[in-house]
């Protein structure tokens, strides 16, 4: 099939909207939207939560759900744009980043290199791993994030010596330019607010991994006339971001706007982070998230997954009945993507020596 044609952000909108020239910001589309959102009526009865919705972020595209998507669609482009044939990007072993990026990146024509470095090895995380060899991705194995850093930069020098310079794409897709979908994503949530499709939350819980998507829907929601509380469920304990690089990343996604938006001011206020339900690390299973999920499951049947979204789940169920947010509007943004891969998983047997040991 031929790669997905290079476009613009003229046609993302409401985006557009807030940008001077939008037409100069290339874009690959890879979403559908507005992603919907929806009252989770049987599970607020079943934790006494008066007023819970659900931003259902896990149908962005159909060849990818989740928030990966709306970052990858921006950051493809621009390597598009630049004329690159590959992309370099890092994360866990069972990365949907990582994945997401390879299975978009082949829909956009770029070939992508992983560097990948251990996690709990859990069933998802096998599947992911299987799905992320079957994709085409060249794949490294690293010890830990220094290692991973070390052998990008090492991967990078060869492709400029070999003039096929990649795309270096952070880990999580983050930066003021991937964020950008995330400002999106606020102005969205603030046009179905505004259009009366839902209440007005009093707060927002989103999983924090590498921090874009809290820092540009923290920046999007302002924008867009919203003062709900963002609360940033921190899941990753590898080089997890702090309040004041969350700010760093919003400010920089709202320079990218038009001067009418660069008066909200933005301060650790507006961003709450969720530090106790981590567990015992990135990606280990905690009993609250798979309590969560379970109830996610046979209440709304909606499908999470432990690394990221039960663990968002759970700390909302805890924080609804606190005095500040009982009785009042929440919003569960999923961010786990819906959408099954239209790749068969690898063999074990067929992936890189490297990776063998996690079956």
């Amino acid at each position: 099939m031929p790669p997905l044609a290079l476009d613009s952000v003229a046609t993302l909108t409401p985006l557009a909207r807030w940008m001077s020239d939008p037409a100069r910001v290339p874009r690959v589309s890879l979403t559908t939207l507005p992603t919907p959102v929806a009252p989770l009526e049987r599970l607020a009865q079943a934790s006494g939560i008066a007023s819970l919705w659900i931003k259902r972020d896990d149908a962005t595209g159909t060849l990818y759900g989740g928030n990966k998507p709306r970052k990858l669609e921006l950051l493809l482009g621009a390597a598009r744009a630049r004329g690159r044939e590959r992309v370099l990007t890092f994360g866990a072993i069972g990365t949907h980043h990582g994945l997401a990026t390879a299975i978009c990146g082949r829909a956009a024509g770029l070939d992508t290199t992983l560097v990948l470095v251990p996690q709990p090895v859990t069933p998802q995380v096998q599947r992911s791993l299987l799905l992320l060899h079957a994709s085409g991705a060249e794949m490294h194995l690293a010890s830990g994030a220094l290692d991973a850093a070390r052998r990008g930069l090492v991967l990078l020098a060869r492709g400029i010596l070999r003039g096929k310079r990649p795309e270096v794409i952070p880990t999580g897709g983050t930066s003021s330019l991937g964020a950008l979908g995330y400002v999106n994503a606020g102005l969205e949530l603030a046009e179905q607010v505004h259009g009366g499709l839902l209440p007005e939350p009093a707060a927002i819980f989103v999983p924090v991994g590498s921090g874009g998507t809290v820092a540009g829907l923290a920046a999007g929601l302002r924008v867009g006339g919203l003062s709900s509380r963002i609360v940033g469920v921190l899941v990753t304990d590898i080089m997890p971001p702090t309040p004041g690089r969350l700010l760093w990343l919003a400010r920089g996604s709202l320079a990218r706007l038009d001067p009418r938006a660069r008066h909200v001011t933005l301060s650790a206020d507006d961003l709450a982070i969720e530090r106790r339900f981590i567990g015992a690390g990135y990606g280990a299973v905690t009993p609250e998230g798979e309590a969560a999920a379970r109830m996610a499951a046979e209440h709304e049947g909606v499908a999470l997954e432990h690394t990221y979204t039960a663990k968002c789940l759970a700390a909302l169920l805890h924080h609804a009945a606190s005095p500040a947010l009982r009785g009042r509007p929440l919003l569960f943004w999923n961010t786990f993507s819906s959408v099954e891969p239209a790749i068969v998983p690898s063999s074990p047997a067929s992936l890189p020596a490297a990776f063998r040991r996690f079956f």
